[in-house]
């Protein structure tokens, strides 16, 4: 068992070394990216039931529910619900959207290292590319996987948010 770990730490430092210092930034990115992930997630299963519970304690509570000034009390109890079920979005995006650009950065640094080694050692030594090339793909596989796996995230994040708002305000009656 000590000896299949030992192993598997081994194979994680060397592909993590073949993919140049882009990759520890992408993994970096990826981290962050799906620590809000993990966060939006617990918010959406404990923490916005909180909220919810409140905004509609407060409804209930007020004694007119038919004013215009009662449209407008309930709209603003929606729209702060749903800016803290929207909350971090925005930053993951832009998490998912960085993740290429930083695999297509780990691709162009990749080949320039090719190219040095090329014009050093000239064309015929494939063993010398090699690393410059394994440079250069590591961090773009990396890039896409880390946007992909964003992409269905921050997807099932919004449609979870549209759909608690519109059952809040749906849970939010007037009196008519």
């Amino acid at each position: 068992m000590l000896v299949a770990l030992i192993e598997a730490s081994e194979q994680i430092l060397q592909f993590l070394e073949r993919g140049g210092d882009v990759l520890l930034v992408i993994l970096g990115v990826i981290f962050f990216m799906w620590l809000l992930i993990l966060e939006r997630l617990m918010y959406f299963t404990i923490g916005h039931r909180r909220v919810a519970d409140g905004v509609l304690a407060s409804w209930e509570a007020r004694g007119e529910r038919q004013s215009w000034v009662a449209h407008q009390v309930r709209q603003d109890l929606v729209s702060e619900a749903a800016m803290g079920l929207r909350q971090s979005l925005g930053l993951i995006k832009s998490l998912v959207a960085i993740c290429p650009l930083l695999g297509l950065l780990g691709t162009v640094t990749g080949m320039i290292e090719v190219f040095d080694v090329m014009a050093v050692m000239g064309t015929g030594s494939a063993r010398a590319m090699a690393s410059g090339i394994s440079k250069a793909t590591i961090p773009t596989m990396a890039g896409m996987v880390g946007a992909l796996t964003g992409v269905f995230a921050i997807t099932v994040l919004q449609r979870s948010a549209r759909l608690k708002t519109v059952r809040l305000e749906d849970q939010l009656t007037f009196d008519h």
